[in-house]
């Protein structure tokens, strides 16, 4: 059984998607239509960048997005299953069609823009934690936000050793010193513009689900792989409350990938820029076959 993996934020780079572009005139037309429906060129940003705008939270997610569902619509193919990584559930959703492209452009780049303005109006930061199990991530978590009196929380369980966390910066930095104490193979700052997947991205959530609450998510032709609860399900309004949900929980792709796995599939493919994803993958399940479309 094959399932389609869509990826988040971080997978962008300046020229994703020029290729595609120039050499078929539906992803030519569909880059197009979307450019319409924003109001701005965001090929352009795309295909020339710069790189800093590129990587601006409000231009990087539907550029994702928009690269992505290219991709999906040039395969062809209809898979077993589908999950996307933090912002890719919304490819995921269009994917499925359980929302329009059009609709699911709409929300992405409203998401984007609502996101970025949560981390400058609550700034906060992420983490990577490498080499440790993710009970003990949980635990340093605690303690640091018992220390600081900050909020810091896990956002990313993104395979087995890697856990991204996310919060205040005091806390996180708090976090990320404790983790070294304990002996941790490695722990970094993130170069993100907030803290994603944390209470601080709370004002977006709010304004993300007055709009949200307005749009009929419909049932899914295929199992979607909900990140709040890496469980797959088919039921609209249930989809409609995990991807709200999830910009204020953890990303659980570990549980993700091995419920993906549990349930007969083989074969995992990532459809978008990047290669993020085929590396979780490989670092979560053994004797699959992993596949990359970019």
């Amino acid at each position: 059984m094959k399932a389609f993996l869509f990826p988040g934020q971080g997978s962008q780079k300046t020229g994703m998607g020029k290729n595609h572009y120039d050499s078929d005139p539906a992803v030519e037309s569909l880059f197009s239509h979307a450019d319409n429906l924003l109001g701005y060129s965001l090929s352009e940003i795309m295909f020339e960048g710069p790189q800093e705008k590129l990587t601006q939270t409000q231009y990087t997610q539907p550029a994702i997005f928009l690269h992505s569902i290219a991709l999906f619509r040039k395969l062809g193919e209809t898979p077993d299953m589908v999950a996307g990584h933090s912002l890719g559930e919304f490819t995921a959703l269009a994917a499925a069609d359980v929302l329009s492209f059009e609709t699911a452009l709409d929300l992405v780049a409203l998401r984007g823009k609502l996101m970025q303005e949560a981390g400058i109006n609550n700034p906060g930061t992420m983490a990577a934690i490498i080499g440790m199990d993710d009970a003990v991530v949980d635990a340093i978590c605690e303690e640091a936000a018992a220390l600081v009196k900050k909020p810091v929380v896990p956002a990313n369980y993104n395979c087995p050793g890697q856990l991204v966390i996310s919060g205040d910066v005091d806390a996180v930095k708090k976090a990320v010193e404790l983790a070294k104490e304990k002996g941790c193979r490695m722990a970094m700052l993130l170069p993100v513009s907030g803290a994603f997947h944390s209470p601080l991205m709370k004002p977006a959530y709010d304004a993300l689900k007055e709009k949200v609450d307005s749009i009929e998510f419909a049932e899914s032709k295929i199992p979607l792989y909900s990140n709040y609860s890496a469980r797959p399900t088919t039921n609209g309004e249930e989809l409609k409350s995990n991807v709200l949900d999830q910009l204020l929980s953890p990303v659980r792709w570990t549980e993700t990938l091995q419920n993906m796995s549990k349930n007969g599939a083989n074969v995992f493919v990532e459809v978008g820029p990047g290669k993020v994803l085929q590396g979780l993958v490989k670092r979560t399940l053994k004797d699959v076959e992993i596949k990359g479309h970019e």
